[in-house]
């Protein structure tokens, strides 16, 4: 007779016979007031899933993924704590599986259970349904073994099964299979179509945007070269590589991810731009797709843009309080220009949106002009732009103004043209958001002088500039700065040293993958065009001129933003100067 299986750290459940039903009506009352416990959903949620649950039949821990309500990996978490089941660390994977003689590994992978270690007659076991205790039971009772869970998941789950189990499938080799795609021609368009419809690469490349969700990326970097293919993954900011593949993998990579994107396999001269939309562990998640020829193959990019990690929200970007007083009181004029500042990638959308979310009213109508549109919102007309049939920002811009707006978003002033039709407008009564590629927020201005905008336009029409951008986040797992003292006394009488200091420095835990960071905070400055800007913007004064005029006028710099987080224990030092290139 097999030993009872074991539920360790749940006190509420003394084993299977107990162990809560997941599709009752009690489980979704106790888990959903869990959650709501936790903050992970709002009471209108709660409802609205524990409701659709009861109308569907299907379990409301499933209800939850498939309503976007909770992600799959939040998801984990919490029925982790819920049962008291402890999480799966990567540690504790083995490099080969136990008993792989005596549990057949179709049961293994059609159960999603992952063997992990065996002492004494105890089986360690990782599953991704802790409700789903048949498959458990029956291991426990034909292997003779207590069973002790771990909650693994889904892509945790998958990428352990690929590297144990999955190293070959079907008899058929990776490199194998892509080598073919490598040497097929330009114009063997159904050998490259095979190739990359076969269940090896589809595996591949799903497992690769899997860990890429997982690691809550931005973006994925696929990069060729001759030795091999090298996948990092741009995680809050800094890039990291994730795994290395056999240079023989790049073309059927490349050509599964155009399919993906509905792009041209067989053009690998030219660069391409597409999107995919995936549902991804309980979230729909949109992928901006780049590729562009190098020497050893093609370079694609896939830019992530995931809403549910998203926070329109100033506060919850970070913003200063006094910098978000002053840009709402900036929003509600009646017209004008607002312009957002930075390099790439250093939030400028987000903002916009963000401030569009706030003005978006029954009484106010929104258009935005983008290329491309990277998230939708609600009571919001985007338009994208499409060049290649005419429809670009000069023209856009045009119809839009036909259509009576009041508040209209440009993606980015890039040209002349564009900035003086965007002037135009809020000279006719609109108020215009829009961004620049500049360093600072005086830089804006000496760049619309640059580009033939007249002074006095830019004077009387520019309302404020913002310039951004983004910091990681100190880890939890964060100490105390060692040098804590010598900091000090460097920056004693600094506006951002006053008070008690909570200086950081990084440790890594595994929460934060042992980076030391987790997450990005905004740091920005606010130049408000006041009367004496506007007589040195008509005097064309140099840059440091206006930026010395704005931090007169109370303007705090980026880097005394960033430096008062440092002082606060949100980020560092070391990440401040990283960002704003001082030393």
């Amino acid at each position: 007779m097999a030993a009872q299986t074991e539920f360790p750290g749940q006190a509420a459940h003394s084993g299977p016979n107990a162990w809560p039903d997941a599709n009752s009506p009690e489980f979704a009352e106790a888990f959903g007031a869990f959650i709501l416990r936790e903050k992970a959903i709002d009471e209108l949620a709660l409802q609205r899933s524990q409701r659709a649950a009861l109308q569907s039949g299907e379990r409301f821990d499933h209800v939850l993924t498939k309503l976007g309500l909770v992600s799959e990996v939040d998801l984990c978490g919490h029925l982790g704590k819920f049962l008291g089941i402890p999480q799966l660390e990567t540690g504790e994977i083995p490099m080969e599986p136990p008993l792989r003689a005596e549990i057949p590994e179709k049961f293994i992978h059609a159960n999603r259970l992952l063997p992990l270690a065996v002492d004494e007659r105890r089986l360690r076991l990782a599953v991704t349904d802790p409700l789903d205790l048949e498959p458990v039971q029956a291991l426990s009772y034909s292997t003779g073994y207590e069973i002790e869970l771990r909650l693994a998941t889904p892509a945790q789950f998958d990428k352990a099964w690929s590297s144990l189990y999955g190293a070959k499938q079907d008899g058929v080799s990776l490199v194998d299979n892509d080598a073919r795609a490598n040497d097929a021609s330009e114009f063997d368009l159904q050998r490259l179509r095979d190739i990359a419809n076969e269940a090896p690469v589809v595996r591949r490349v799903n497992q690769i945007i899997g860990d890429a969700i997982e690691a809550r990326a931005s973006d994925i970097h696929i990069e060729p070269s001759l030795e091999a293919v090298q996948v990092r993954y741009r995680i809050d900011g800094a890039l990291r590589t994730a795994e290395t593949l056999p240079p023989g993998l790049k073309a059927a990579i490349a050509s599964r991810i155009k399919i993906m994107a509905r792009l041209d396999i067989a053009e690998r001269r030219l660069p391409q731009d597409g999107r995919i939309k995936l549902a991804i562990r309980g979230v729909d998640i949109d992928f901006r797709v780049s590729t562009l020829p190098t020497a050893h193959g093609e370079s694609i990019v896939l830019r992530i843009l995931d809403r549910s990690q998203i926070a329109l929200d100033f506060d919850k970007l970070g913003f200063e309080p006094q910098t978000t007083e002053q840009l709402r009181k900036v929003m509600r004029n009646p017209n004008g220009i607002v312009l957002v500042t930075g390099p790439t990638g250093s939030g400028k959308t987000t903002t916009l949106y963000t401030a569009l979310k706030e003005l978006t009213t029954p009484d106010v109508k929104v258009f935005t002009v983008e290329d491309p549109i990277e998230y939708q919102l609600a009571g919001v007309n985007q338009v994208q732009v499409q060049p290649g049939i005419g429809l670009d920002f000069p023209n856009t811009l045009r119809a839009i103004l036909r259509q009576d707006p009041d508040v209209i978003m440009i993606g980015e002033i890039r040209d002349a043209e564009t900035a003086k039709i965007a002037i135009q407008a809020s000279l006719t009564g609109h108020l215009v958001f829009s961004t620049l590629h500049t360093n600072s927020a005086a830089a804006s201005i000496t760049r619309l002088i640059d580009m033939g905008v007249e002074n006095y336009l830019i004077a009387s029409t520019v309302k404020a500039v913002l310039a951004q951008r983004l910091v990681r986040r100190l880890c939890q797992c964060a100490g105390p700065l060692e040098t804590r003292a010598q900091v000090r006394a460097q920056f004693a009488g600094e506006p951002f040293a006053k008070g008690p200091d909570r200086l950081s420095s990084p440790r890594g835990c595994p929460h934060c993958r042992n980076l030391g960071y987790t997450g990005r905070s905004t740091i920005a400055e606010l130049l408000i065009m006041n009367d004496r800007m506007q007589r040195l913007v008509c005097e064309s004064a140099p840059d440091a001129q206006l930026e010395a005029a704005a931090r007169e006028a109370g303007m705090t710099t980026m880097y005394q933003c960033g430096m008062t987080k440092a002082w606060r224990g949100e980020t560092t030092i070391e990440e401040v100067a990283r960002v704003t290139r001082m030393d």
